[in-house]
């Protein structure tokens, strides 16, 4: 039997696009603005969906996010390492590879969702957001010894990661 894609099947070598409309109640951070990283809560810490906010809708309080696994977006990253009694404690920079967290420490700067800690500043598990990607426009390595906050495009995982 000859093997044949059926009528009507489409197939990408790219990957499915997933772009969901989201409850904001359903988001981590429930005022999400476009462009901006979002996460999914889940029932279990440090599970959380990532994606990129594309945009809101105020009157029905939700957001189409992009979930698509492996889409790249230049984000804010804090190069925060460690926390130690709730405060930031070590830095370093980043470089190609290096994973990105959701990280929603009460420590971040303002706008920015991302870091280079798998834990947050209370020791809970931060969600794997993506990784640190070569763009054609950045200069790795990025960020410092020392607390900084940087535009660095982030390979999400995504859905279906």
């Amino acid at each position: 039997m000859t093997e044949a894609i059926k009528a009507g099947y489409e197939v990408s070598s790219e990957g499915a696009v997933r772009h969901w409309v989201v409850p904001y109640a359903r988001m981590t951070d429930v005022t999400p603005t476009p462009t901006q990283p979002a996460e999914l809560t889940a029932l279990t810490a440090g599970t959380e969906i990532g994606g990129t906010v594309l945009s809101i809708d105020a009157s029905t309080s939700t957001a189409i996010v992009d979930f698509t696994t492996g889409a790249v977006y230049l984000h804010s990253v804090r190069d925060v390492r460690t926390y130690n009694g709730g405060v930031e404690a070590t830095w370093g920079v980043i470089n190609i590879g290096d994973r990105i967290y959701y990280d929603n420490s009460a420590t971040m700067p303002a706008g920015t969702k991302l870091s280079t800690s798998p834990l947050d500043n209370t020791g809970a598990a931060n969600s794997l957001f993506g990784t640190a990607v070569y763009s054609g426009q950045s200069t790795f390595p990025m960020g410092a010894a020392t607390a900084a906050t940087v535009d660095c495009p982030v390979m999400q995982r995504g859905a279906g990661a």
